[in-house]
């Protein structure tokens, strides 16, 4: 028997519907992959899932309470139960804090009768050769790693007469040498869509540099140093902040972004001039959802916003806060402007040239930090971060790499850094350390930083 396809489980999910609204989400996820350790591939894989959410909406007499509920492999005998669980449970849920009318518009994409669009192995291409090649090029090191691909296509129909469709390409490769038996250690890592801009050279050449460096021991006591950020390290603490930056928690008092006896920092410089931070769904190279699909309700998302537009977003402009993330409902409720993210967030500088090499070549002393690990907030107020830096920390002196410190827990905020950058690359896609598995389309500078807190020695490697 064949499967139904999603757009069947859809509409048939919607006619089943009897309560006052409904909204059902269909994601089919298909992934590939590639290992390797001791530098020789040793695992290779797919695979597939779909999953289902259906959001149903039960009026009130004070209000619209709702309840959502997912599967995992859906066909359409799974539908009955499934929207009766969901109107069950939506009739039973108090009132939703996030009520609002539903999005309407009848927006019907022309791809929407189209079928998922998978990935494979075939993604890498000849990946797998070319990593041979690399790992050939310097016997002396030991290489670990990753590559994987997934695509993801999401159907969002609702009560109202939506029907969007969008697929999300989105891969990674990350790459990482050891020598001396092990006791020196660096990464590289690389975001992509689809591979074609993805060297295992560049990589491999980058971990033969940089475990050179640190052949040097250079001996740096924690304390506050100028820092030079990778546009790795830079996009983890980014999406820190802009996974921060929710108007509701701002005008709770709970946030870095909330203003001293009531309201948010909107309107205040909080960056040097030239920093804008946004989220941009027709980013060129990094395209992602330009409407709302969740199955849930969090101070980033409502459920009575899916199918919502999502147009580009400045976060921040010319260094000043500009929006903080709302839905419709807190939007109204708060007076804030209405700023919902896409999945995708830009940094630039506009004073900001040449690339990493080229900011090092300008720095006349500082700690390159390769990347960061294990970040975790210790205060909301000041988003106060506590990580570690991995995989290499770099001394420079009169513009040159000397040598290699050891690593560090530092202790900083990203909003605090914005005020203290004293020099920037241009901006180009990365991918975070920490993050790389949440936030796969991020551009980010790498950054001059002075008095970054490097607040103890650490033993890592």
């Amino acid at each position: 028997m064949m499967r139904a396809t999603p757009q069947e489980l859809i509409e048939r999910a919607l006619a089943l519907s009897t309560l006052d609204g409904c909204a059902v989400i269909v994601r089919d996820v298909s992934r590939a992959d590639l290992r390797w350790a001791r530098t020789t591939l040793t695992t290779n894989g797919e695979s597939t899932a779909l999953d289902i959410t259906v959001i149903a909406f039960s009026r009130t007499g004070t209000g619209t309470a709702t309840a959502s509920i997912g599967r995992a492999a859906p066909d359409l005998a799974d539908l009955n139960t499934l929207v009766s669980a969901a109107e069950a449970a939506a009739r039973e849920a108090p009132d939703a804090d996030d009520a609002f009318p539903f999005v309407t518009g009848g927006v019907i994409d022309p791809t929407w009768d189209n079928a998922a669009e998978p990935t494979s192995g075939a993604i890498f291409g000849s990946l797998a050769q070319r990593l041979g090649d690399a790992f050939a090029s310097n016997t002396s090191i030991e290489h670990f790693g990753y590559a994987e691909h997934v695509s993801t296509t999401t159907w969002l129909g609702t009560s109202t007469g939506i029907r969007r469709r969008f697929v999300q390409p989105e891969g990674r490769l990350e790459m990482t040498g050891k020598s001396d038996s092990r006791s020196r250690s660096s990464w590289w890592g690389a975001a992509t869509t689809d591979f074609t801009d993805v060297n295992p050279a560049d990589g491999a050449a980058y971990l033969e540099k940089s475990l050179g460096w640190q052949a040097t021991r250079v001996e740096v006591a924690p304390g506050r140093h100028d820092a030079i950020l990778t546009p790795s390290a830079v996009g983890d603490l980014m999406v820190d902040l802009w996974w921060s930056a929710a108007g509701r928690d701002a005008m709770e008092g709970r946030s870095v972004f909330s203003q001293p006896g009531g309201g948010t920092r909107i309107g205040e410089r909080i960056g040097i001039p030239g920093v804008t931070l946004c989220s941009n769904p027709c980013e060129p190279g990094m395209p992602s959802a330009d409407f709302m699909a969740t199955g849930t309700t969090s101070s980033f998302a409502s459920v009575f916003d899916n199918g919502m537009p999502l147009p580009r977003v400045d976060w921040i402009m010319d260094g000043v806060l500009s929006n903080l993330i709302t839905t419709r409902q807190f939007a109204h409720e708060s007076g804030l402007p209405l700023a919902a993210p896409a999945d995708v967030v830009r940094m630039q500088v506009d004073s900001g040239s040449g690339s990493l090499e080229d900011l090092v070549a300008r720095s006349s002393h500082g700690l390159l930090v390769t990347c960061l690990w294990y970040n975790r907030l210790v205060d909301p107020q000041t988003l106060l971060l506590t990580g570690l830096t991995r995989d290499g920390v770099y001394v420079v002196r009169d513009g040159e790499i000397v040598g290699a410190a050891g690593n560090f827990r530092f202790n900083d905020s990203p909003v605090a850094i914005l005020q203290r950058i004293t020099d920037s690359t241009t901006t180009a896609r990365t991918m975070p350390r920490e993050f790389g598995d949440y936030a796969n389309r991020v551009a980010m500078p790498a950054l001059a930083v002075s008095d970054f807190h490097f607040s103890t020695a650490s033993e890592a490697l």
